[in-house]
């Protein structure tokens, strides 16, 4: 049965009472500040925590809630957390009359959500992006090398991944500008410069940090999960043609690190509970550090949609689930940082693509059009190998409840050409 708020929230919304997001947001003349989501409204903590509300958390704890991004919070782990979620879910149920039923007060703490302009939710210092979708490095593997060889021989040992560029991931909304880099084609005989030629998005989800470890102190994968605040939407963006002649050896570089975009809403761990999922079994059994107990996933519905600059309405190309991840977010974390990395609050650990067994379920262009050989055929008429300048790309994400939906909103950019 689902939670009652006072607010009126759709049974289809994202953001129910039993989700309460936690973002950054502007409203105008106003400083950045944390708010939580609530059906079309963004709840002021700031305000809260100035009227005298949060008299039931620590001082730390409110104080941090009064910050300009989620670093603070994030630092002071799940216990923190889950006191102020659960005194949040308290202050907007139906059945508690001090917001409700003041209306001066909720005229500061509410901001309907069109009237304010989302942030990025943490500063993030550093960025890892993973490659644990098997169906995508198989479909990948078996374009490069043959589906005998598609898998690398370290794949099912260890959860690969790369570290990116934390500095050129940006919010939902914020435009992205074609790349320009080297290839080369087949038939040439150096490489060449130029714009991308083949510019593809990459549905995948990440999880920020919340406290990190010391240098040299690696995580038990059983204990991973208290460093986990909660998950976003992340689009990685990527120029294919750049990426393949420049990936080897040391792979990808300029093809990756032009823009990443992440959705504003983190979803805590805590409210995706009611769909923890039991992890698939690995074949071959992982070495002794990445066995955890009772590992999982999570049950999250996740779709990708394209609008080209002729079309009037988004068109869904991709609809896969987070299920289809090979390795869990313990496994990933607990193999970042066995050699001794240190992770910090407001770290960023992405997913990569994933991809399902289905041809629908491809979450990058590069597997729905078989590296541009089977073009996407549009509603309008229009084809696509590749993303071309003026397209939108959006990318959402959602479990569905008793009655209620805990969702991510959406994470989104517009193509614009190179300079």
């Amino acid at each position: 049965m689902a939670l009652k708020s006072f607010v009126d929230v759709a049974s289809e919304s994202h953001f129910s009472l039993e989700n309460l997001p936690f973002g950054v947001f502007k409203s105008r003349a106003s400083e950045a500040r944390i708010g939580v989501a609530l059906g079309d409204y963004v709840v002021d903590l700031s305000a809260l925590e100035r009227a005298g509300l949060f008299k039931d958390l620590s001082p730390e704890t409110a104080a941090a809630t009064t910050r300009d991004s989620l670093n603070e919070l994030l630092a002071l782990g799940r216990p923190a957390w889950r006191k102020v979620r659960e005194t949040l879910q308290k202050l907007l149920s139906a059945e508690t009359a001090t917001l409700r039923d003041d209306e001066t007060l909720r005229e500061r703490v509410f901001h309907r959500q069109s009237d304010v302009v989302m942030q990025l939710p943490a500063k993030i210092g550093n960025y890892t992006d993973f490659y644990s979708s098997y169906h995508h490095a198989y479909n990948v593997g078996t374009m490069l090398r043959g589906p005998e060889n598609a898998l690398m021989p370290n794949w099912k040992w260890l959860p690969v991944a790369y570290h990116g560029r934390a500095s050129s991931l940006v919010v939902s909304g914020t435009d992205v500008r074609r790349p320009q880099g080297q290839n080369k084609p087949p038939d040439a005989g150096a490489p060449l410069f130029g714009a991308t030629k083949s510019l593809d998005y990459e549905l995948e989800m990440a999880f920020l940090i919340g406290p990190g470890n010391s240098l040299g102190q690696p995580v038990p994968v059983d204990r991973a999960l208290d460093h986990i605040f909660g998950f976003v939407l992340m689009n990685d963006w990527s120029a294919r043609d750049i990426q393949a002649w420049e990936y080897q050896p040391l792979g990808p570089f300029l093809a990756k690190n032009f823009c990443t975009s992440i959705s504003p809403w983190v979803v805590m761990l805590e409210a995706l509970e009611p769909f923890r999922k039991p992890l698939p079994r690995q074949d071959p059994e992982p070495l002794p550090y990445l066995r955890a107990k009772n590992d999982s996933t999570f049950d999250i519905q996740l779709e990708a949609k394209l609008q080209t600059a002729k079309m009037k309405s988004p068109h869904s190309i991709t609809q896969t689930n987070f299920q289809n991840l090979y390795w869990s977010v313990s496994q990933q974390l607990a193999h970042h940082t066995v050699g001794g990395c240190n992770l910090q609050p407001g770290d960023l650990l992405a997913s990569g693509t994933i991809s399902g067994e289905t041809e629908e379920s491809r979450g990058c262009m590069l597997e729905l059009t078989w590296r541009g050989a089977n073009p996407l055929k549009l509603p309008n008429g229009e084809t696509r190998k590749w993303l071309e300048d003026g397209d939108t790309l959006k990318i959402t994400g959602w479990c569905n409840g008793d009655g209620y939906r805990i969702g991510f909103g959406e994470v989104s950019g517009k193509i614009l050409p190179a300079h």
